[in-house]
């Protein structure tokens, strides 16, 4: 069975790599190694590093599974492949990594819908694939709902790639997300953290996606001297390599998916802070000391994590009764999802 992976914002490096460390790119990565001799849907084909670059027009669905990263599009893929094999039926699983309730058009809504009850869906979380049923039995008619197949994983991370942590002499602050969009709320994260370094030295780093990284609101970021706005990193050593120099790291997003970036980083010992909202609790232990509801709360904790970061992390090892960092390793690791998603690609498509 060839695995073939469709995510259009997808970009090859001139060397043949994806490049990036967004969540999306690492789950391409992902996928290309949890299946050897993966293929990546892009608009001609040519050799990369380590796979090929297909168009859907080439696809042969006779022994290929196109898991589309995606999702609203699956129908048209369906009828490409379909049109251009002649007339065979291709198979198409739909991984959903990414918050539904970003879907704010009614048109997106409902061909997300109807996409997730006519192809097997897998979801990044077990709220993911809570959104992804909801939405499925409200927005369709039940002939249609009751076709759906639907399974889901935590996405996890790979423990092996932790960097042994490099404390720096003035404690860092990261940005924890790549977009400066309105459901990430950095103005929020601005504000909070211009109110912690006025009481004690920090520095802040925010790696932005491109497009972001260009917009007059990082822009504004970058005109603090004690805030570096910069590119995401180039490659996956060098990425832990700063999170195992990084002290804490504010989250003030609305809602995520998962939040793969956040477990990243505390699995490489950075102090979180979080709101108390939904998606942060499913990612940490009961009893979490540093979930915020208010300004004023999320303050005096960043200001802790960045004065005694040390007193923090042991507070999170007495929490765990042991060590914390192991506690992450053991409920977020990328083992449960290679499994999960293998075991359902063969039972959705056989072998």
């Amino acid at each position: 069975m060839n695995i073939i992976i469709k995510r259009d914002a997808t970009t090859i490096t001139p060397d043949g790599r994806v490049a990036g460390h967004d969540a999306g790119a690492t789950l391409v990565r992902r996928f290309l190694r949890l299946f050897p001799g993966a293929q990546l849907v892009g608009p001609s084909p040519h050799h990369a590093a380590g796979f090929d670059v297909v168009p859907l027009e080439f696809i042969d669905p006779d022994d290929s599974v196109i898991i589309n990263m995606d999702v609203l599009d699956s129908m048209d893929v369906w009828r490409t492949v379909f049109q251009e094999s002649g007339g065979t039926q291709p198979r198409i699983m739909n991984f959903v990594w990414w918050p539904v309730h970003q879907l704010e058009h009614r048109v997106d809504r409902y061909s997300f819908a109807l996409s997730c009850a006519l192809f097997p869906t897998f979801a990044a979380s077990e709220r993911t694939a809570s959104e992804v049923r909801d939405i499925v039995q409200k927005r369709t008619v039940s002939e249609i709902s009751s076709l759906s197949k639907l399974d889901w994983v935590n996405l996890g991370f790979r423990v092996e790639h932790v960097h042994e942590r490099q404390e720096p002499e003035v404690p860092i602050v990261l940005y924890p997300a790549i977009y400066l969009s309105p459901t990430k709320r950095p103005d929020l994260f601005k504000k909070i953290v211009e109110k912690v370094h006025s009481r004690t030295p920090l520095k802040v780093e925010m790696r932005l996606q491109e497009s972001h990284l260009i917009s007059e609101k990082a822009m504004a970021f970058s005109r603090r001297s004690w805030i570096w706005v910069g590119p995401l990193t180039a490659e996956r050593t060098s990425y832990y390599e700063a999170l195992s120099h990084t002290t804490a790291f504010l989250a003030t997003a609305e809602e995520e998916a998962y939040g793969l970036s956040y477990v990243e980083a505390l699995g490489s010992g950075v102090v979180g802070i979080f709101p108390d909202l939904p998606w942060a609790r499913a990612l940490l232990p009961e009893g979490y000391p540093f979930l915020y509801n208010t300004e004023q709360g999320a303050e005096q904790l960043l200001y802790q994590a960045v004065t005694d970061p040390q007193s923090c992390r042991a507070q999170l090892d007495h929490l765990v009764g042991g060590s914390f960092l192991q506690w992450i390793a053991d409920h977020h690791s990328d083992d449960a999802f290679d499994r999960e998603v293998t075991t359902c690609v063969r039972t959705w498509f056989g072998e």
